[in-house]
């Protein structure tokens, strides 16, 4: 086994199994680099790398990946909801930085019981800010974008601070491109009350009771032309189908579940069997790791600390 480098910034690099980073808990073994400063970060995307946020809509390989795995911590993990005084006007409130490292779960539950609102249909997601804002995670009681007033985007060339105006963001998708990393942001909140908060959790969450409690990456699918995947995949008799540790739950067939000791073959199998028996084209919703690398070389300029680019 090769030894990892050693950082020349003191970020920590190891190798390790990637499947303790995953909501499925499954992945192979990767070089994974804990970077706590954008000079850190800078240096980890000096070649090819990917990101790796809560670990939750991913299915990585068995082998585990050839490239860098960046995994923010230190300061940009750390939160900041102290409204700023520049930015922030009567009930409306603009936060200082939260770090993209930041679990999603915990910080909602801050925000409830602050008082503050425009987050609560993202409770229940088991993301970090950084990859929940990449992907604009929610349900359909929210999502992130609702709740963002600036980001601050690590690219190989640079950081540059937007606005979400400045992306073309949806359903499920920010717009920022692959390999971009979500360093910071600032959250834009709506001043209510503790109760009022926890009232909108409540509501969007009971809308999650029917998912499995064990280990999964999520929903599997996407729903094609507003049809519930799930439907679908229970009308083709799926549902409850076993291969190895992997298993089609019995309580929602969207979602692949780890019994223990699942491997990533157990579930490309069962997706693959879907695919075979449901009769429209899914999309998927995971993502399948390797595929291409997220981040290529980023350029020698970046092994210094990044200036910022505001557009």
């Amino acid at each position: 086994m090769t030894a990892p480098p050693e950082s020349q910034t003191g970020a920590r690099v190891q190798r390790l199994p990637l499947a303790r980073f995953t909501t499925l808990g499954v992945g192979g073994e990767a070089e994974v680099w804990f970077v706590a400063t954008h000079e850190q970060l800078a240096e980890a995307m000096s070649a090819p790398y990917r990101i790796l946020g809560g670990g939750s809509n991913l299915v990585i390989a068995d082998e585990g990946v050839p490239e860098r795995v960046i995994r923010l911590s230190g300061p940009l993990a750390e939160r900041d909801l102290t409204p700023d005084p520049d930015l922030s006007e009567g009930d409306a409130l603009v936060t200082g930085w939260v770090g993209g490292g930041v679990p999603l779960p915990g910080l909602v539950r801050a925000l409830q019981k602050l008082g503050l609102g425009n987050l609560e249909g993202t409770v229940g997601i088991p993301a970090q800010v950084g990859g929940a804002v990449w992907m604009n995670a929610g349900t359909r009681y929210g999502e992130m974008f609702d709740g963002l007033h600036t980001l601050e985007i690590a690219t190989p060339d640079g950081l540059q601070v937007l606005s979400p105006d400045d992306l073309r963001w949806g359903y499920r998708n920010s717009g920022i491109p692959r390999g971009h990393i979500v360093t910071r942001v600032r959250l834009k909140l709506q001043r209510s009350t503790p109760e009022e908060v926890l009232a909108k959790m409540t509501l969007a969450d009971t809308a999650r009771k029917g998912q499995p409690k064990m280990k999964t990456p999520g929903c599997a699918f996407k729903n094609p032309g507003g049809v519930g995947a799930g439907r679908l995949i229970d009308e083709a008799g799926l549902k409850g189908t076993r291969v190895g540790g992997a298993l089609i739950a019995p309580e929602h067939a969207n979602f692949i579940v780890n019994l223990g000791g699942a491997t990533a073959g157990d579930v490309h199998a069962l997706l693959d069997l879907i695919r075979q028996r449901v009769g429209v084209p899914l999309e998927l919703e995971y993502e399948l790791w390797p595929g291409g690398a997220q981040g290529q070389a980023a350029s020698t300029s970046t092994s210094r600390p990044w200036a910022v680019e505001r557009q």
